[in-house]
């Protein structure tokens, strides 16, 4: 990805409240922490909490990917570049500058003015079809459709192809033409004695075509902004904070090139009587202190619906862990099991009956739980 003018200006850590050597574990949690809280859904009718979303969502789209942190981190060690691209107070990269020159360094400033230094009489390119970017947005998910998997319908407002000229940029009927300066190049050779330079051209920006009858939607530019429905296939046994990839259903490619790719990021409630431990479910069921003693069967819920009948032993401690084979998260190498937590509940009030058979009961108990501990 060719470095963005804004990587000059932004302090993209800062936006997300990170050190520059923090991990990239370190930069997504941090991103995830600030999206849930800045999210449009969790602030209406908010525009300052909205363009602070954006503004997390563009810092992690380059710091939270690691080759875009890298070449990001390069660009700032040259520091803020007065006069980007040349004008008053600043240098620019004119006169007899190479950018090979400057090795590596030079390959990513290259990019950055779409300048290729060659020598020779070498062939020089276009801007030619570019990917789209990648997008990211969110899905809150109940925890039963988190466990059991769900097809779903995701909303978000984004770049797509103009739906009347569908990306030409032209009115319906027309087409672009091919660009009288350069040619269809898409850039303008600028030679300086020994050395040569590129540079998109600017009749036609890079692309090589030009639209003589733009279309009355997009005004031309082939992209419009608009909200957008992805229907998305959620599997079974998704965990809170994992990324789904859609592959092409992110922002739209120009000059031809191929659409990037939609990450969602899974959210999921907490449920009011389950757990996940894994692809196991948990939950805890009370009994009484008769039940333990004795032994009992329990009827214990299910996340489908559906109570299975239990079997507690006689002398069943507080804490103790019972299985429910089958019963838990669907998963590709086979479904959990449900763990089921017993705990017993002791009566903070005794009526008169109940007393006395506690109190029989202590009478008839010989010895003491805490021999063993010798005082």
């Amino acid at each position: 990805m060719a470095p963005q003018r804004e990587w000059f200006e932004k302090d993209y850590y800062k936006t997300l409240g990170v050190s520059e050597s923090a991990s990239q574990k370190e930069i997504t949690k941090a991103y995830r922490k600030l999206a849930r809280e800045l999210h449009p859904d969790a602030n209406p009718n908010n525009p300052e909490a909205e363009e602070r979303f954006k503004e997390v969502a563009a810092a992690y789209d380059v710091i939270g990917d690691e080759t875009k942190r890298s070449e990001y981190d390069e660009v700032r060690k040259l520091g803020p570049l007065g006069g980007f691209g040349g004008g008053p107070g600043g240098g620019g990269f004119g006169g007899n500058f190479s950018t090979d020159d400057l090795g590596n360094l030079g390959d990513l400033l290259g990019g950055l003015f779409n300048r290729g230094g060659r020598r020779g009489g070498g062939v020089s390119r276009g801007m030619g079809p570019q990917r789209g970017p990648d997008l990211e947005t969110e899905l809150f998910l109940s925890f039963p459709d988190a466990v059991r998997g769900i097809t779903t319908t995701v909303h978000l407002t984004s770049d797509a192809l103009c739906s009347v000229c569908h990306g030409t940029g032209s009115k319906p009927g027309s087409t672009p033409i091919t660009c009288p300066t350069c040619g269809g190049r898409g850039v303008i050779d600028e030679n300086q004695g020994f050395f040569s330079f590129s540079s998109p051209c600017a009749d036609c920006a890079g692309r090589g075509t030009k639209v003589t009858d733009p279309c009355t939607n997009c005004h031309g530019t082939g992209v419009e902004r608009r909200p957008r429905e992805v229907k998305v296939r959620i599997p079974s046994g998704v965990n809170d904070g994992q990324r789904i990839k859609l592959k092409g259903r992110g922002g739209p490619g120009r000059n031809g090139g191929p659409a990037g790719d939609l990450y969602i990021v899974i959210h999921t409630k907490a449920d009011d009587r389950f757990g996940r431990d894994g692809n196991n479910l948990t939950i805890s069921v009370p009994i009484t202190f008769p039940e333990a003693a004795l032994g009992t069967q329990i009827r214990v819920p299910t996340l489908d619906g559906d109570p299975v009948t239990l079997k507690v032993p006689a002398g069943t401690k507080a804490g103790t862990v019972l299985r429910v084979k089958g019963r838990g998260v669907p998963a590709k190498k086979g479904t959990g099991d449900m763990m089921v937590k017993v705990e017993v509940v002791v009566p903070k009030k005794l009526n008169k009956e109940q007393r006395q058979a506690v109190e029989a009961f202590a009478e008839a108990t010989e010895g003491s739980p805490r021999d063993h501990l010798g005082v």
